[in-house]
């Protein structure tokens, strides 16, 4: 498993031998990346009558709940950990907003896309240093194209993308978060890029 933080580390191992406050800085410190990673996966329609920041009171408490048995196992690093409990709880969240577009009796597996605005801040990220502040025009056509690109990608290559630099996830915590090993997402994630770039170098050609 791949290490924690030294400080991270050292509140886990406060919490596990009870530390109440040490307990309460591993589930708040994490507050601002989970509202990040839950905002950028709210359907719009959700997002207009559910404020993100009430969802991850949800997944705080949740967690609360369930981190006697964490810090007993610690099957994995803890983000990793937390954030699954977000993305279960936002599974959720769109099931019953689809059961009730829907009917009842139809069983739906939503999937947790992008929002455009999420879409473009990580098009924003990849393309920061694609020309200088002044060129405006330059960088904004810059985003327009790695923004297209990122969205023609298949799910697989673009996800382990969101999860290094719009979530900006470790390896190892995209390890986690993927299941596989360190090495395997280090290979995933060099291939994306690849793709990427070559879908890039396509709209180059036209």
């Amino acid at each position: 498993m791949t290490p924690e933080p030294p400080d991270t580390e050292e509140l886990l191992r406060r919490g596990a031998a009870g530390d109440g406050a040490a307990r309460q800085q591993l589930l708040t410190r994490h507050r601002t990346r989970l509202r990040q990673m839950i905002a950028a996966r709210l359907d719009r329609r959700l997002a207009a009558r559910l404020d993100p920041s009430d969802v991850v009171q949800e997944v705080l408490v949740e967690a609360h709940q369930r981190l006697d048995d964490y810090l007993r196992r610690r099957p994995v690093p803890f983000y990793p950990w937390l954030r699954q409990i977000a993305w279960q709880r936002l599974v959720k969240l769109h099931q019953h907003h689809h059961a009730q577009k829907r009917g009842v009796g139809r069983e739906e597996h939503p999937e947790l896309p992008l929002s455009g605005e999420a879409l473009g801040r990580m098009a924003d990220r990849l393309t920061a240093s694609a020309a200088s502040p002044s060129h405006q025009a330059v960088r904004e056509e810059a985003r327009r194209r790695v923004r297209e690109a990122l969205a023609a990608l298949p799910e697989r290559d673009r996800e382990v993308l969101v999860l290094r630099y719009l979530e900006q996830l470790s390896p190892g915590e995209i390890a986690a978060v993927l299941g596989i090993s360190e090495g395997a997402a280090k290979t995933r994630h060099t291939r994306a890029l690849l793709r990427l770039h070559a879908e890039l170098a396509g709209e180059d050609e036209l």
